[in-house]
């Protein structure tokens, strides 16, 4: 590739990537309960093409080196990108002025006709700024950074950058921050009106309502436990929604102790029959569109403002109250902290309060979980249940695909493996891992075992030892690490099988799209692909077909991308 062309890439790179989330676009886990795609193509006849294409890939398999295992524990703070990753939407116009970190479903400009509904932040500190308020004989204003909660609370709980105020959509994350020693205080309890929900099909609600005579969160999760209901929730690491419904779930099971044996053994069952895990709510919306879901996660502003699920679903609220609540991070001067009161109590004006309710805020006032005591402060132990257990009773088996063409030398390649590495400290030691790089030929690197300590040495190793070099067999790749899932397929039936394909998606060479796509969707195993100043629209496809993850990283931020789709699949 030549340096005009890989700098195109980059700049192409970067006007695509909107972190709105913690990741850009759809990620998601399937079982073995996930409706065949529309195609419909057999497993047998998939493994049939398989193995056909399979005898005509030169494939090699490299020596075994060991390299030295980094047990310290991941840095956030270094992973982070620089803040100037994600500019704000609103910039101050004053020398004295406050940074208010917000979720994005308040702070998000949208540029598609009619479904600008996100912005009202965005609109509210344009509308401060414009005033000229004072303070003293001082004019002062605001800068809004539209941020995923998860994500704020990473760059605020790191130390890596630090805001003045931050408004996540609800208070779970204040308390965690707060639990994890941060100095954030409580300044408004409600800066305009939300609730989280869940949205099911009308029939589906219906039939559901038949069997259990009341249709609720506790009833709902029975439904996903007994494999009744296809339903799909949002990351809890960074979705506001998700580490709601995370939490609730928990409590549904054991109002007393949410981590008690029997809590914990019930989401257990509970999460095998989740077929999907998607980064934000409304990439959960997306994925619904194709039908396969009975019912997902949202919050009801994002629901109200979505006219195909108005007439096709209901909405079922559940768990603490979405209010946007308002913390100011440190100990602010007496200028910032009356900038902040100022800007509260210009947005709850009544005004502005009705302009909140024409993008869909401030609906189901009366709403109220009966759980009283869900607090944030269990967040962090929650997440962490959920990583050791969102698989449910089931092995993971996964292989990741490496391009290691000479269009990935230099950065690309050194952050390909910087990030192979910082993700691996994400990989649980029960599951298993294999590795595959290709250029013009196709490589095992590792082959599949249970990562530890000592598969983890030869992970490390082989990672290490990539160097770039000669033409794109992306295809070829694909379809051996594909027969390496299936081969340990045999025996471990029951496992939940992964394919992670790290590249810039250009392929010259073997296979094509064509060649493998009734593979791909026969074999249905999740191909989640990490694009490197890449050709995303290629990769994309590859990660739609079986509805994964497609993320498109430059050099900036792709540590922290990958640890975060680690830190969720594996």
């Amino acid at each position: 590739m030549t340096k005009a062309k890989k700098q195109l890439l980059i700049l192409v790179a970067l006007a695509i990537v909107v972190f709105g989330g913690t990741f850009f676009v759809i990620s998601m886990t399937k079982n073995v309960n996930t409706p065949k795609s529309d195609s419909d193509v057999s497993e047998a006849s998939a493994m049939a093409a398989l193995d056909k294409l399979y005898q005509h890939i030169r494939v090699n398999t490299l020596p075994l080196n060991k390299g030295n295992v980094d047990l310290s524990e991941a840095n956030l703070k270094d992973a982070l990108p620089d803040i100037s990753k994600y500019p704000p939407q609103v910039e101050s116009t004053t020398a004295d002025f406050i940074e208010i970190f917000s979720s994005p479903e308040k702070a998000t400009i949208k540029t598609s006709p009619g479904q600008d509904t996100d912005r009202w932040l965005v609109d509210m500190a344009k509308a401060f700024n414009q005033s000229n308020p004072t303070i003293g004989d001082k004019p002062v204003s605001v800068r809004i950074r539209g941020t995923a909660s998860g994500l704020g609370m990473d760059y605020i709980s790191s130390g890596k950058y630090v805001p003045d105020a931050f408004t996540p959509s609800n208070e779970l994350w204040g308390d965690a921050l707060i639990s994890m020693g941060v100095d954030a205080t409580l300044v408004e309890k409600r800066l305009l009106g939300n609730v989280a929900g869940i949205v099911l099909k009308n029939e589906k609600n219906d039939e559901l309502l038949k069997k259990y005579g009341v249709i609720n969160l506790k009833s709902i999760v029975e439904a996903v436990a007994a494999n009744e209901l296809a339903m799909g929730y949002t990351n809890p690491f960074s979705s506001s929604t998700g580490a709601n419904f995370l939490l609730s779930t928990l409590y549904s099971f054991d109002p007393t102790n949410p981590f008690s044996d029997a809590a914990v053994k019930a989401f257990e069952d509970f999460q095998a029959n989740v077929p999907f895990v998607a980064y934000t709510t409304l990439q959960m919306q997306d994925a619904a569109k194709s039908g396969a879901l009975d019912g997902f996660v949202s919050e009801y502003q994002q629901y109200v403002n979505a006219p195909e699920l108005k007439s096709g679903y209901v909405f079922i609220p559940f768990g603490a109250r979405h209010d946007n609540p308002v913390y100011a991070i440190g100990q602010l001067s007496d200028t910032k902290q009356e900038i902040l009161k100022k800007f509260i109590a210009f947005c709850k004006t009544e005004a502005n309060q009705k302009a909140a309710t024409k993008y869909g805020f401030n609906n189901n006032d009366t709403y109220a979980f009966e759980i009283q005591n869900v607090t944030g402060t269990q967040l962090p132990q929650a997440q962490k249940l959920w990583k050791e257990k969102k698989s449910g009773n089931r092995d993971i088996i996964a292989v990741f695909v490496a391009d290691v063409s000479g269009s990935m030398e230099g950065e690309p390649l050194n952050k390909l493996k910087q990030s192979l590495l910082e993700g691996s400290k994400f990989i649980n030691p029960n599951f298993s891992v294999g590795l595959v790089t290709f250029s013009d030929d196709v490589n095992i690197a590792l082959p599949i075992g249970k990562f530890d300590l000592n598969q983890r040495s030869y992970f490390t190793g082989a990672v290490e030892d990539m160097s770039a070099q000669s033409s794109t067999a992306m295809f070829d790749a694909i379809v051996v690490g594909e027969k390496l899932l299936m081969d340990a397929k045999v025996n471990n039936p029951n496992a939940k099988l992964m394919l992670f394909v790290l590249s810039d998606g250009e392929t010259n060479v073997g296979t094509n799209l064509n060649d493998t796509r009734k593979i791909i969707e026969g074999l249905r195993v999740p191909i989640y692909t990490i694009g490197y100043n890449a050709d995303i629209k290629v990769l994309s496809t590859i990660s739609s077909i079986n509805e994964s993850a497609s993320i498109n990283a430059d050099t900036e931020d792709v540590v922290y991308k990958i640890q975060n789709l680690f830190n969720a699949e594996m």
